[in-house]
């Protein structure tokens, strides 16, 4: 298996639809699946809307790409995203691809990337339209990405009861134990993450407050957890099961 350090990702940034308080987050995000061997960001510099980027373009390195607005209503710098993105693609030189914009028009981009065999993660607000969100292998919502000094959405831990009410999320997790448990009902809690990655490339579990899969499935208080040694070492790895299946 190829260690996910050594993954090349090209890092792609509409900045039309993302804002400068995510770069940090954005580019730690990104660092736990490979390294951004190419960072642009897309948009017209002329104009002050963008201003609040330009300290973060050159703390990290970020390349500006310049595409002029040619007419109002019309988003020029999607097209020069899209054009650049192709161009990357076939040097064969990167393992995956990171979108980032909460823009529907990148839809048939992830759908094509990943059709080359390479991994796309999306990075968009909570407004991203579902098809874009569905056509990447990984979805991020930025909102778990925003600096703590920035006047951001605050992600509130949400409480076994407030888990419970959300049938989407239990199923979800019902269903990837079920799908990667063994025939006593036990299933690897990686396995189980590896099945609701397949199914729902926007699952997250900051998304309701924790860091952690295993934190968010304890604190619904819906599965036994089992801690089991592996081999003879000192690592351990946890186990879960539907508390309904005796």
């Amino acid at each position: 298996m190829t260690d996910l350090k050594t993954e090349k990702l090209a890092v792609l940034i509409d900045a039309d639809n993302a804002q400068p308080g995510i770069v940090e987050g954005l580019l730690t995000e990104i660092a736990k699946y490979g390294t951004a061997n190419v960072k642009r960001i897309y948009g017209d510099w002329t104009i002050p809307d963008l201003k609040g980027w330009k300290e973060f373009l050159l703390q990290y390195s970020i390349q500006p790409i310049q595409q002029f607005r040619y007419t109002t209503g019309k988003n020029a710098t999607d097209s020069a995203m899209i054009i650049d993105a192709m161009d990357l693609l076939y040097t064969n030189r990167f393992n995956g691809f990171c979108i980032v914009s909460s823009d529907s028009d990148f839809t048939k981009l992830a759908s094509r990337i990943r059709e080359a065999g390479l991994f796309v993660y999306g990075f968009g607000e909570k407004k991203t339209p579902g098809p874009f969100v569905s056509a990447c292998d990984k979805f991020i919502f930025t909102e778990v990405l925003r600096s703590k000094d920035e006047d951001a959405v605050k992600i509130n831990r949400k409480t076994a009861s407030e888990l419970k009410q959300d049938t989407k999320m239990v199923s979800l997790l019902r269903r990837a134990v079920e799908n990667a448990s063994d025939d006593s009902g036990w299933a690897h809690l990686a396995s189980v993450g590896s099945h609701i990655a397949k199914q729902a490339p926007e699952f997250d579990p900051r998304n309701y407050g924790y860091k952690k899969l295993g934190e968010l499935v304890a604190a619904t208080k819906l599965f036994q957890i089992e801690e089991r040694e592996v081999g003879d070492g000192p690592s351990k790895s946890l186990y879960l099961k539907d508390i309904r299946r005796r």
